[in-house]
């Protein structure tokens, strides 16, 4: 019975210690989805089509207002120098906040691994512990604590106890393939990233297809 008491406890501990981890980890996520969304919008704006002088009414607009200033522009392809450069520093912001989002992710990822392992390894050593008291019990110590016996053999099987671990071990993998999503993307972020890439990097970032959130929600019920 104190065996199970002291199980549970520490499985409880580490299963809040865990999810506290994830908490800080959709922090990281959030503010990274920033740092892509910056990206997406100076991308554009070095990337914008320039004014189309083909067109007769468009030329003709363009002969009847033409000023130097207006004549520089063109001749830069529709890009302000000043806005450009602007642009250009918030590209470069915004791939250093996602680099350094992957290494803070990545050292909570390993240590959210490290409690998934602990919790794990809590459930079989009180597994096997309890087979071992069961074989080395004497006859009459069986009879004598039968009932606390009993417990211990199977509490392993209890809901409140084996959720603890199994709860972790599946949030677990789904954030750790969602980390794995997020480093693609910002491996694949470049000055060629089309505009279409953009809005799907943009669309999975926020949705996180790898995490269901039911999930973790009832995971946070194992707590309150």
């Amino acid at each position: 019975m104190e065996v199970r008491s002291e199980l549970k406890q520490k499985l409880y501990e580490i299963f809040k210690e865990f999810m506290t981890g994830i908490t800080k980890l959709e922090e990281l996520d959030n503010a990274a989805n920033t740092f892509l969304l910056r990206f997406q919008q100076g991308l554009c704006l070095l990337k914008r089509s320039p004014i189309l002088a083909s067109s007769k009414l468009i030329e003709n607009i363009l002969k009847n207002n033409e000023t130097r200033r207006l004549k520089s522009y063109l001749e830069a392809g529709c890009i302000n120098i000043d806005a450009a450069a602007q642009s250009t520093r918030a590209l470069h912001i915004s791939l250093k906040g996602l680099s350094d989002h992957l290494v803070k992710a990545q050292s909570l990822l390993s240590e959210l691994e490290r409690l998934t392992d602990e919790a794990a390894l809590a459930i079989e050593t009180a597994t096997n512990l309890s087979a071992q008291l069961d074989e080395e019990s004497s006859d009459e110590l069986q009879q004598i604590a039968s009932d606390e016996e009993k417990e211990t053999v199977t509490f392993t099987q209890e809901p409140e106890v084996t959720e603890y671990a199994t709860v972790i071990a599946v949030v677990y993998s789904m954030v750790k393939q969602n980390y794995v999503m997020q480093e693609k993307i910002v491996r694949g972020l470049s000055l060629k990233t089309s505009f279409d890439e953009l809005g799907t990097y943009t669309m999975m970032w926020s949705l996180r297809p790898f995490v269901e959130d039911e999930i973790v929600n009832r995971a946070w019920k194992c707590i309150y």
